[in-house]
């Protein structure tokens, strides 16, 4: 397991890398988008019109966070569960994101889509939102502010810290390598 200091926007040379279950603090703007953000964005693709933020070399932070206390850019911002986002993200992949963020288990379709286009998957604790708000130095709504929290927010990270759940090398952090050679040989 190694460490690494990266900022975005992320490139194949940062990503090449990296290894299931390394450790990454990540610097610069990530953007938030969760299930319904996901439709709009898929919405705007498919007739066509730009979006609202530049795809290649992105990372998308599943997440929904709460209000912002007096004084703090955002209120506590915890993963959601990533699978939620998988009928999008292969195409996300393929139009340049380099990264999502969230928590759990990812498709085989995204899992392939991270291999073919070096893309990684990065888990950021659940349950921890509050102290991962404070790698969050700056945040705003920049597209469908009518979805609340839901809204897409760039945000900007000072060594938020993550750690590689799937690479693009098709490792996988939740998947004992002995356990899968004994499943295969049974």
């Amino acid at each position: 397991m190694a460490e690494y200091k990266l900022n975005t926007p992320l490139t194949d040379a940062a990503i090449e890398p990296l290894k299931a279950g390394d450790v990454v603090f990540l610097t610069g703007v990530i953007y938030s988008a969760r299930d319904a953000a996901h439709k709009k964005l898929f919405e705007l693709l498919d007739a066509g019109k730009p979006l609202p933020f530049e795809l290649e070399g992105s990372a998308i932070y599943y997440v929904g966070p709460s209000p912002a206390p007096p004084g703090r850019p955002i209120g506590s911002a915890g993963p959601t569960t990533s699978y939620r986002m998988d009928t999008f993200a292969p195409r996300l992949h393929a139009l340049g994101m380099k990264a999502s963020i969230g928590k759990g288990k990812r498709s085989d379709e995204v899992k392939a889509a991270m291999r073919e286009h070096k893309g990684v998957y990065f888990g950021a604790t659940g349950g921890a939102g509050a102290l991962l708000s404070n790698s969050i130095v700056g945040s705003r709504v920049i597209a469908f502010e009518e979805l609340g929290p839901e809204a897409i927010r760039e945000m900007k990270v000072k060594d938020f810290p993550l750690l590689v759940i799937n690479d693009c090398h098709g490792g996988e952090l939740y998947v004992k390598p002995d356990l899968e050679a004994a499943l295969k040989g049974a």
